[in-house]
């Protein structure tokens, strides 16, 4: 059985599980690699088991869809095909002569080391959540819509009793809907779209009946329990001592500036906020993979241009979980494919193919609906802090970019610390970029995480897995 081609699968998502699953059925050995304790990702995140939860399918849509993919995982690892390795937390994609050795620390502490090296790999690593800063965004209370979603999915607990979910992006819907049914009261729902932007994407949208129907199910949930909904607003400033009581929102003009006299005060002890997602792309960088922006590129096969790598999911740009199985469907043929030393049949996955063909086009149309407002930056005081690691101001990025000439992240970066503290520059790198006046570009780090100096001293020096 070892001699078989081995494929390594980094991310157990949608894209990776659909991926680990295709490849599997050709025959190719799999290793499925992911830091959570249960497959499934973000999306398709699972109660602890210790809270022996009923109904978990109360939190999702699509269950069915999850089924079908756990038990076929389930399947392949009864059967010898995959191998699925739990609480390995990657920090580097090493490229050998012939092979790859992917390099791992192990369970909550993050210290024991572990490597598996494969013939090929494929990066399913998802994406993450963009918040833009405004004063009083570092106030206990004040979380991601995500977050708030993975603590209610994941702990079946909840982070206030009142809540205004703010920002723009089609995450917002479900996150204000399952807070609601999960008992918190939504003071409010805050969207910086303009209802005229959904209008002029009016064709592509209704080309997909199915993503409408599941946003008129989540509004009308919201309109049954009266939920103030504020199109074309934002969120001002978050207002509290120890913890946030309440946020000022205000109305938005043609420009994306904030309108004078709109401000309102909403009481609250919960701010779930969000602008969007941003690809993981960590590995890719340092494996060399080319990137589009800020995700990773990839041909008709979901190939990179390093040769033995594919990558699938938000990682090649953010468009949603329809959009990940299809691409991880794809691209793990293509892998089993071409590792068993044959020439890809697109027949296989034409299905698939032109499903991702449509839903890049409506991830495409929704980048246009859903952006941040223009000038957010003016309404962001010099005191407040942007990069919360190392405690820089919006006023030191400012300055940086002004009267010391900063022109890029990494000179900002430089003259401030803004980006290097323990994120590593994924929070406050957008905001850093939106201040300083600068392009938002990748920056290529050796590591994906921090690792202890134990580790790197005895690295090549660890069993492989």
């Amino acid at each position: 059985m070892t001699d078989r081609p081995h494929l390594a699968v980094i991310g157990a998502g949608p894209a990776g599980l659909a991926a680990t699953s295709a490849a599997a059925a050709h025959g190719i050995r799999v290793t499925l690699i992911d830091s959570a304790v249960e497959a499934g990702g973000q999306f398709y995140r699972q109660p602890a088991t210790e809270l022996h939860a009923h109904r978990p399918q109360a939190l999702h849509h699509q269950w069915q869809t999850w089924e079908r993919l756990r038990d076929g995982l389930r399947g392949h690892v009864k059967a010898g095909t995959v191998r699925h390795l739990t609480e390995h937390h990657i920090w580097f994609v090493e490229r050998l002569t012939q092979k790859f050795a992917v390099h791992a620390l192990l369970g909550p502490e993050q210290e024991d080391p572990a490597t598996v090296h494969a013939d090929a790999v494929l990066l399913a690593t998802g994406g993450y959540e963009q918040v833009l800063p405004f004063p009083g965004w570092t106030l206990p209370g004040v979380l991601t819509a995500g977050g708030a979603q993975a603590m209610l999915k994941g702990t079946l607990t909840v982070p206030g009793r009142t809540a205004v979910v703010a920002g723009t992006g089609p995450l917002l819907l479900p996150v204000a809907t399952g807070l609601a049914a999960a008992g918190v009261d939504i003071a409010a729902l805050v969207e910086s779209a303009a209802p005229g932007a959904f209008l002029r994407q009016t064709g592509t949208l209704a080309a997909h009946p199915a993503k409408l129907g599941e946003a008129a199910l989540y509004t009308g949930q919201l309109l049954r329990r009266r939920t103030r909904t504020l199109y074309h607003h934002t969120v001002v400033e978050a207002h509290g001592t120890d913890r946030v009581e309440a946020v000022t929102v205000a109305a938005l003009d043609a420009e994306g500036r904030v309108r004078p006299g709109t401000g309102r005060r909403i009481p609250c002890d919960t701010l779930a906020v969000s602008h969007g997602m941003l690809a993981h792309t960590d590995l890719a960088e340092s494996l060399g993979c080319r990137l589009d922006g800020t995700h990773v590129r990839v041909d008709e096969e979901q190939r990179t241009d390093v040769p033995g790598v594919w990558a699938a999911g938000e990682a090649t740009g953010i468009g949603g979980s329809a959009l990940a199985l299809a691409e991880g469907h794809i691209a793990g043929n293509s892998a089993a494919a071409r590792l068993a030393g044959t020439e890809p049949d697109p027949g296989e996955w034409a299905s698939a193919a032109k499903s991702r063909t449509r839903l890049r086009q409506f991830a495409t149309a929704l980048d246009q609906v859903y952006r941040p407002p223009a000038h957010w930056t003016e309404q962001v005081a010099d005191d407040t802090v942007i990069c919360r690691c190392e405690e820089v101001t919006a006023g030191a990025v400012r300055e940086a970019a002004g009267e010391l000439g900063a022109g890029d992240l990494r000179t900002v970066k430089l003259l401030t610390r803004a980006g290097m503290g323990w994120c590593q520059g994924r929070m406050c790198g957008p905001a850093v970029a939106g201040l300083a006046g600068c392009e938002l570009t990748a920056s290529r780090r050796p590591f994906a995480r921090p690792v202890p100096l134990g580790v790197l001293a005895r690295a090549g020096e660890e069993s492989a897995q």
